[in-house]
């Protein structure tokens, strides 16, 4: 299978209403060329998956400014004012959880769990209308998976039958976002063939790759 395609092709995938993981930190490791794809033709009513809202004018962030998002889960939207805007007048639904439950709930998706049992949040706003469970005399708040239709993810080095190696940092939240949407498009810096990524730094094997496309270094 030729994972190969131009990033109109993969664009071609990404439709409006889809739920949408995006890889990064504050727009590092982001898919850049993917999101100016999206924004430029008005991909919108997407409900987004990602660490932060980014800025404004960065990556993912381009995504909210342009109001092509519904509904986000994240863990922070401090760095996006245009993220508070619409979501006190109620134009876009914000989900707030900690960065490291919002972490092992697309962990969770990728694994097939049912969820994951957190004690972080109880006795705050985060537990209300979930689930809590009792261990061992200590309770914890049930957080279910989140899976998305497509995951866009951005590699350093990619290799034809998708392989991924991330840059340092930049590996942030792409490689459990990899395995957690039903279709996952990696635009990677550099491709390169079969062989040429040492096997000891395949981050994301291509198993869980669906596309590759050539991102704009």
């Amino acid at each position: 299978m030729n994972k190969l395609k131009t990033i109109q092709e993969a664009l071609d995938m990404i439709k409006p209403g889809m739920t949408i993981m995006v890889g990064g930190f504050l727009g590092v490791g982001s898919p850049e060329l993917l999101i100016d794809g999206i924004v430029q033709r008005g991909i919108g009513e997407l409900t987004l998956i990602a660490n932060d809202t980014s800025f404004p004018d960065v990556n993912y962030g381009k995504l909210i400014q342009n109001k092509l998002v519904k509904k986000v889960y994240t863990s922070h939207i401090g760095t996006n004012p245009e993220s508070g805007y619409q979501m006190h007048s109620g134009e876009m639904e914000v989900i707030l959880t900690p960065q490291g439950t919002l972490v092992e709930q697309i962990r969770s998706a990728g694994a097939g769990l049912g969820g994951v049992l957190t004690p972080t949040g109880i006795g705050t706003v985060v537990e209300e209308n979930k689930q809590k469970i009792e261990v061992d005399g200590k309770f914890y708040i049930v957080e279910k998976p989140l899976k998305a239709d497509i995951a866009l993810l951005r590699g350093a080095k990619v290799d034809k039958k998708g392989n991924v190696y991330y840059n340092l940092a930049a590996q942030n939240f792409n490689p459990i976002m990899a395995m957690a949407a039903d279709l996952v498009i990696v635009e990677a810096d550099e491709i390169v063939e079969v062989g040429q990524i040492n096997a000891n730094d395949v981050m994301t094997p291509h198993i869980f790759v669906d596309v590759v496309v050539k991102g704009d270094r």
